[in-house]
């Protein structure tokens, strides 16, 4: 028996939904050069330096393949500590979706459900590496959509990746 809720049931057919029909690592690459001097801990602070960038491929008639890019590099005085680079990917299946939203969609929601997964992977991948686990801030992919594709790079700021 179906529930009503004014017809805004989540599961009722003509619903917009977003499924993750899968999820995978497409690519990871760690990389610790200057072992074992840079697991030693001593100098000054070390700089990190990160990148994200979404990318999305159509596949069949409503599932896109969406990539999460994650960059990170940290230097100490100019010597590599470590860099760490990762795809992490999924497909998603999106029903009922009117044709201007799938963009956003694919572009922030998607990129969101993902970065979960993708932090871990970074963290697990550092601290394996021999340095204290990275942690990444939360990332605002709707503040990068609409920097990207909305208001535009402005002269002046640097262009945002999504």
């Amino acid at each position: 028996m179906a529930a009503s809720n004014g017809g805004l049931h989540p599961y009722a057919d003509n619903a917009p939904a977003v499924s993750v029909l899968s999820q995978y690592i497409k690519d990871l690459s760690f990389e610790n050069p200057n072992a074992p001097e840079s697991v030693s801990g001593k100098g000054p602070q070390p700089s990190i330096k990160l990148d994200f960038n979404v990318s999305v491929k159509p596949l069949i008639e409503n599932d896109f393949e969406v990539e999460l890019r994650i960059e990170g590099r940290t230097e100490q005085q100019d010597k590599v500590l470590f860099s760490v680079d990762l795809i992490y990917a999924g497909v998603f299946r999106l029903r009922n979706v009117p044709p201007e939203l799938t963009q956003p969609i694919v572009l922030i929601e998607c990129p969101r459900l993902l970065f979960p997964f993708a932090r871990q992977i970074v963290s697990d991948i550092t601290q394996a590496g021999g340095f204290p686990p990275l942690m990444l801030d939360p990332v605002d992919f709707t503040r990068l959509y609409h920097e990207r594709f909305v208001s535009g790079p402005e002269e002046g700021r640097p262009q945002a990746q999504a």
